[in-house]
């Protein structure tokens, strides 16, 4: 097992840190004073966003420098060898990588069905339980956030297996919790709402359908990377000590706000009894 070998620094891990919502959380961490391994499979991803980090801090704490780790979260000898290679008990570590492969479920190949069962259900479990096992082991408990969807929630058209992965995901957050919690691990969920990045920026791509979406938040706009960042950071901060075991949903009110766009009258919305 790794030691902690900074122990005045605390260490996070965030999976699919090369863009989006990982780079916005892997930023977050280091910004809060966190040494934070940038895990992807996309290595030049995973270079350049800890270079982004570690240029931003232009050489102070060098002992906190972001750090690379190359490898695919379905690989379970290679995310153990990339823990191995981060070089401390991680503090934090945030399951965020995912993919999805649209298409209606009665075109749908098994191998697309796979793939996103291997990388956002298998992939979340893979890198949990390496950090578990290593928080279990040194004493030191942790947390751990894992990045599901209001897609798990409510699901949507030709979304695939990926609705299904975040929700069994949010299910497999309470089972963590439960058996971890002795060991002073947290585990809780973060699902984002309809966010202007990642695998959501070809659709926000065109003005029309910006506009369209974005009409129907509750709060008036798209969510950012950063919004999410702000909820997984709060989650891992002492301010949450007492939290495990839930699946927060960032939507903007997306989420509760399905009569309210069904097509209603305007005479059912009057104050008093019907005319």
């Amino acid at each position: 097992m790794a030691d902690n070998t900074f122990a005045t620094v605390r260490h996070a891990v965030v999976t699919g840190a090369g863009r989006g919502i990982g780079r916005a959380i892997a930023q977050a961490a280091a910004a809060a004073g966190y040494r934070v391994g940038v895990l992807d499979r996309d290595a030049a991803a995973a270079v350049a966003v800890a270079k982004e980090i570690n240029d931003h801090r232009n050489g102070s704490h060098p002992e906190a420098e972001a750090v690379p780790l190359v490898v695919d979260v379905a690989d379970e000898a290679g995310v153990d060898v990339a823990f191995e290679a981060f070089g401390a008990v991680p503090d934090l570590v945030v399951n965020n990588a995912g993919i999805v492969r649209f298409g209606p479920l009665l075109e749908l190949g098994l191998a697309d069905w796979q793939a996103v069962l291997d990388v956002n259900l298998t992939g979340t479990f893979i890198c949990a339980r390496a950090a578990a096992r290593r928080m279990v082991a040194a004493g030191t408990g942790g947390v751990i956030v894992n990045i599901t969807s209001m897609n798990g929630v409510a699901p949507g058209p030709n979304a695939g297996a990926y609705g299904a992965t975040k929700s069994a995901v949010a299910l497999l957050t309470q089972q963590m919790a439960l058996e971890w919690g002795a060991y002073g691990i947290r585990v809780n969920a973060v699902a984002p709402g309809l966010i202007d990045a990642g695998m959501s920026e070809p659709i926000y791509a065109d003005p029309d359908f910006r506009e369209r979406r974005s009409s129907k938040v509750p709060l008036g706009r798209l969510g950012t990377p950063e919004d999410i960042a702000r909820v997984v950071l709060f989650l891992a901060s002492p301010e949450a000590a007492y939290i495990t075991a839930q699946n927060l949903v960032v939507d903007g009110g997306v989420t509760c706000n399905i009569i309210g766009q069904l097509p209603r009258p305007e005479t059912v919305d009057r104050v008093g009894a019907p005319e």
